[in-house]
């Protein structure tokens, strides 16, 4: 007998995509800054492949707060 589909909370669905947003973050800034090396590029592009990481962690922070924030409603 199959097992029933489980349904996945909203919050652990935002969790999940903070999650990935960071690994890919990270994944890809180091990518850029070895690219970014090898290929000599100025230091204003790197730049901004830094502030770019920067945007996307930072919003990965503040869905990871929302998301703490909810648990902690629901237990109270």
């Amino acid at each position: 007998m199959p097992d029933a589909p489980r349904t996945v909370s909203p919050q652990a669905r935002k969790a999940r995509i903070a999650a990935a947003v960071m690994a890919v973050t990270m994944v890809l800034w180091m990518g850029a800054q070895l690219v970014g090396g090898q290929l000599g590029l100025p230091v204003r592009y790197v730049f901004l492949f830094d502030l770019a990481a920067i945007a996307a962690l930072v919003w990965a922070l503040i869905v990871t707060y929302q998301v703490w924030q909810a648990r902690r409603a629901e237990r109270d």
